[in-house]
């Protein structure tokens, strides 16, 4: 649940300096002599701290809508998506080279932290950066550049003993050193054991891959076959995609997110032919639809509708037929009627569309039963920290338990409206096992979960996906079968 598609393409690097890409800007949270890329970072990153928003909607107004070069665009890009990744540790910086955490405001303290990560993360000339992070501050603060120089050229200095310990043998060195809180990277690496937690970890700093479904509720597999054509002449590269070696129909890898933007391209999207998923959630959406045609489905925690879309595009693919009984619930009423116009936009069928609370689902739905019910449960999202790099630094420990609780609180509501002999999915996009396994195992020992057995996916307990450099997001899907009467 909340799987929001990363159609960004950056570098890591980045390109930036003094004036590059045109002359000065002016505007609130501008500077006069700072770069344009810098200027339009640092309004995007002021945003994201008076705000409870994400990152790639506040870039979408700001970033994305700048009058930007494309090299600038991207650099700015970067510098977003890095400053909210790694934002306690540049405080954490910034302190040690403050008298008090309050000789700044905090208008002024985000222009230092974009400075401060070009120093620390990105290998950026010291003096390049502290210049520029001077110029952001007297944009906004005239007189507080004094402060910034002298702190910025402390944090310059200090790059020499970041991340002030061993990371191999420090563990918060190891955290600080890619960005991440303390506690998250221990806990990542207590429940997934040090490996795959040390390959999460950097991988979560790296650019998403971007990947595409061709959806088949209106695109024919000949307009397939254009679709793939018209990807490929805007410099997509478009590759079918594999997840645990099994081909995911219609997903394809794309080169880049330029593509996106070729007028052949959008006008795809447009049509309700392609839409941007992450190529693991895409095989959850086929993993989640029974050999045989259900004549009725529920999904649970639908959002937005990506997962509804692509669902009914792998039922056009696999039955010939959209499920009619198709019936869709989320408690945001707001989140419903955009879903029913997405679904309209993409061809998709919905018999109905609820706004309710799925906890006490026979408040919604009365006493129907399901072939299937698929529950796209809220959760930390530690599998997308990719495309959400502002998550590490919200959640907090009581959040994961809080989450699975309500995971369970929605499987056993859901257990009455599965029809004997139907399906129950359960499906999350984190890597923790609280959220996960733990959720299924406590439901099936419990009293709702009798009547139920775990149903194996491709040989194994459930689905799940690791997060891995160039790799799918990481997502879990379990199955479980209500036994017949």
């Amino acid at each position: 649940m909340g799987e929001r598609a990363n159609k960004r393409s950056f570098t890591q690097s980045g390109r930036g300096g003094r004036g590059q890409g045109g002359g000065a800007h002016r505007g609130r949270g501008g500077a006069k002599g700072a770069s344009p890329a810098r200027t339009s970072a640092l309004e995007a990153v002021r945003i994201l701290r008076e705000r409870d928003a994400f990152a790639q909607d506040v870039m979408e107004k700001t970033v994305d809508v700048a009058r930007l070069s494309p090299e600038d665009r991207a650099f700015a890009t970067r510098l977003v998506l890095g400053v909210v990744s790694t934002r306690g540790v540049l405080d954490e910086v910034l302190n040690r080279c403050m008298r008090t955490p309050h000789d700044v405001t905090p208008d002024v303290r985000d222009a230092l932290q974009i400075s401060a990560y070009e120093i620390l993360f990105l290998d950026k000339s010291p003096h390049a950066a502290v210049d520029q992070g001077v110029e952001l501050v007297r944009g906004i603060a005239p007189r507080a550049g004094g402060v910034a120089n002298a702190v910025l050229r402390k944090v310059a200095a200090s790059k020499a003993s970041f991340p002030f310990g061993n990371p191999a043998a420090d563990a918060a060195a190891y955290a600080r050193l890619h960005g991440f809180p303390a506690w998250l990277a221990a806990r990542l690496v207590s429940d997934l054991g040090a490996q795959d937690a040390h390959e999460l970890i950097k991988a979560s700093n790296e650019p998403a891959p971007l990947y595409a479904a061709v959806c088949a509720a209106k695109a024919t597999p000949e307009v397939e076959d254009e679709v793939v054509a018209d990807l490929e002449a805007a410099c997509a590269a478009p590759e079918p995609v594999e997840v645990d070696g099994a081909r995911v129909a219609g997903c394809y890898r794309l080169a880049g997110g330029r593509a996106l933007l070729d007028g052949r391209v959008k006008r795809h999207i447009a049509n309700g032919c392609l839409l941007v998923s992450d190529a693991a959630s895409q095989a959850v959406a086929s993993l989640v639809l029974p050999a045989d045609r259900p004549a009725s489905f529920l999904e649970v925690g639908a959002g937005r509708g990506t997962k509804t879309i692509l669902i009914q595009s792998n039922a056009q693919r696999r039955y010939g037929a959209q499920v009619d009984g198709y019936v869709t619930i989320d408690n945001h009423g707001f989140k419903t009627s955009l879903l029913a116009d997405r679904a309209s936009d993409y061809g998709v069928h919905l018999e109905e569309a609820l706004t309710g609370d799925a906890a006490r689902l026979g408040e919604a739905v009365g006493d129907r039963a399901f072939d299937v019910v698929f529950i796209d449960a809220p959760c930390s999202g530690l599998g997308t920290l990719r495309r959400h790099p502002e998550i590490r630094w919200r959640l907090r420990p009581d959040v994961v338990t809080d989450h699975a609780r309500l995971g369970l609180s929605l499987l056993e509501s859901a257990a009455a409206h599965v029809a004997p002999g139907g399906m129950l999915a359960y499906a999350t996009c984190t890597v923790l096992p609280e959220e996960n396994a733990h959720v299924v195992a406590s439901f099936l020992k419990g009293a709702h979960g009798e009547g139920f057995e775990l149903v194996p996916v491709r040989g194994q307990a459930a689905f799940a996906t690791r997060v891995t450099s160039g790799g799918t997001d990481g997502h879990f899907c379990a199955i479980m079968r209500r036994k017949a009467l």
